[in-house]
């Protein structure tokens, strides 16, 4: 097997970290490994298969040596600066920031869900947000079969979607602490804002779950509404969706098909109070959904409980296995 040169850019963020941790466990073929991240952060030394890397500082000249594959997790602004730069050496970008996600010319992409989109990047690949990707592996193979006609989604995030600052936050929350993050303190408290609100009232969060479905599934009549909250867990984001179909379906059916999709995990037995939960989630790599059941005000549709650890599927592992798909490929 071919081994390739790998960077990471962020690599000392918490998705950064995550990403090389999911590198090492599925054994990801590298030759050469290359970290970045900002001035603050370089000349941090990292482990990785037993062997100290010295963190670089990401510069316009930092892909000017035989690198394969760039994995972005620093942002935005890092991203629309040096993700041109890097591809331009024809290095394939794999960003997980917004940055290119609604770029007709980059592909957005879930390995589970529309993994054919990958090998029709220019130079850079974009990761869907993290609330985004749980959802689209466990509504896609219900779109494939019955065809949705509407989504409503409404998110329970975990503060480690907001990074350090997030967790920060909800420990000095819990600790009587003045909150430093959120507008308010979120120990407690269910905080209906995620990312900054638009002039039509849904926030930034919101309609990237609305417009990436859209594009994912290569649908841009689909009707979908959001709403977004951020809740006092540590890790792994849930999900109540609300779906109505085109075609008629039996549950038992329906069910059976989830639990043969690729990236899910059905738990769904309620007379034994089982049922997907952040804690069974966490630190694994699977989408799990459950509490499925027909809504009973529409002629088709169903409600849904969809729960994934949102560093690992929503973030750093999606990354990987985009990487993966693409070396197959390459």
């Amino acid at each position: 097997m071919k081994n390739y040169n790998i960077a990471v850019v962020g690599a000392t963020g918490m998705v950064g970290r995550t990403i090389l941790k999911v590198l090492e466990e599925r054994n990801f073929p590298i030759n050469n490994l290359y970290l970045f991240s900002s001035a603050k952060s370089a000349g941090t030394s990292m482990e990785f298969k037993g062997k100290s890397y010295i963190v670089e500082e990401l510069n316009n000249a930092s892909f000017d040596r035989n690198i394969d594959i760039a994995l972005f997790s620093a942002g935005g602004s890092t991203s629309t600066k040096y993700a041109p730069i890097a591809a331009s050496k024809g290095v394939v970008v794999i960003d997980n920031s917004s940055a290119f996600r609604m770029d007709k010319d980059v592909p957005l992409v879930v390995p589970e869900v529309n993994e054919s989109e990958i090998m029709k990047h220019k130079g850079i690949i974009a990761n869907p947000n993290c609330s985004t990707i749980q959802a689209v592996v466990a509504l896609k193979p219900l779109h494939d079969k019955y065809k949705i006609k509407r989504i409503v989604y409404s998110t329970y995030q975990a503060v480690s979607g907001s990074g350090v600052k997030g967790i920060d936050d909800l420990k000095n929350s819990l600790a009587n602490k003045p909150n430093s993050f959120y507008p308010h303190p979120i120990a407690n408290n269910c905080l209906p804002h995620i990312d900054v609100f638009g002039e039509n009232g849904y926030t930034k969060e919101e309609m990237k779950m609305i417009e990436e479905t859209r594009k994912i599934f290569d649908d841009y009549n689909l009707r979908i509404t959001a709403t977004t909250v951020r809740v006092p867990v540590s890790n792994c984001h849930s999900e109540s969706v609300n779906v109505e179909f085109y075609n008629d379906f039996d549950l038992a059916d329906l069910k059976n098909t989830l639990k043969d999709s690729p990236g899910v995990v059905l738990i769904d037995n309620p007379e034994k109070n089982l049922y997907p939960l952040a804690s069974l989630a966490n630190g694994n790599d699977e989408v799990f959904v459950g509490r499925i059941r027909r809504d009973e005000s529409v002629d088709c549709g169903i409600n849904i409980w969809i729960v994934a650890d949102n560093i690992r599927k929503g973030a750093a592992t999606n990354a990987v296995q985009i990487a993966e798909s693409l070396i197959k490929n390459i």
